[in-house]
């Protein structure tokens, strides 16, 4: 049989460990307990007035997030942007309309289903066609190179003639140097001879 009168509960257990270990005062429990408030220590008040202010501050931040979206998107969701718009599209529309009225080929043809308009290729052939135009760019590549080589066909005629002419003028000189050069060794010669015969 237990000869306690009274029983110690979990939560006077708890508050007795803070006040051992200085955490909160025994003055600042028995204000708690005398006034009405949510939190008995004033480090929970304040925790609690952050805890607010910080959900505060999230809304705030929020609400401007949502306000720089709205500013990017003006344009798009703004009835001020979209008259705007809403004009132009209309004034587009209604001159296509006046074409039409006056073009009635025009209206006809653009009237009539674009479907069953190409050709139809068979499953077994798709492969085939893809080939052939793969085949079509490289022959379209090949045919724009010709063509400019033609182009420049012109081009290549002037500078085979000034390289001919050039060819010419080289083995013009070459003869020039030639001759110069025979004539160098005739005067060696002749100025060899010249002297042996003196000291002769």
């Amino acid at each position: 049989m237990d000869l306690c009168p009274f029983s110690v509960t979990p939560a006077a257990s708890l508050l007795a460990r803070c006040v051992s270990r200085g955490a909160v005062s025994q003055e600042q429990i028995d204000s708690a307990s005398s006034r009405w408030s949510s939190a008995f220590s004033s480090h929970l008040q304040e925790a609690e007035q952050r805890i607010r202010a910080q959900r505060q501050l999230d809304e705030v931040r929020l609400q401007v997030e949502l306000l720089q979206v709205e500013k990017q998107s003006a344009d798009v969701t703004h009835r001020f942007y979209l008259t705007g718009r809403l004009q132009v599209l209309q004034v587009l529309c209604d001159h296509l309309q006046d074409i039409l009225k006056e073009q009635n080929s025009l209206r006809q043809r653009l009237m009539r289903p674009l479907g069953r308009t190409n050709l139809p290729v068979q499953a077994h052939l798709q492969r085939c066609v893809v080939d052939i135009v793969k085949m079509l760019l490289d022959f379209i590549e090949t045919l724009e190179e010709k063509l400019s080589s033609i182009r420049n066909c012109p081009a290549t005629r002037d500078q085979l003639t000034q390289l001919s002419s050039s060819l010419s003028r080289l083995l013009a000189q070459v003869a020039e140097v030639e001759s110069l050069s025979s004539q160098v060794l005739q005067w060696k010669e002749v100025c060899s001879s010249l002297l042996s015969d003196s000291s002769a």
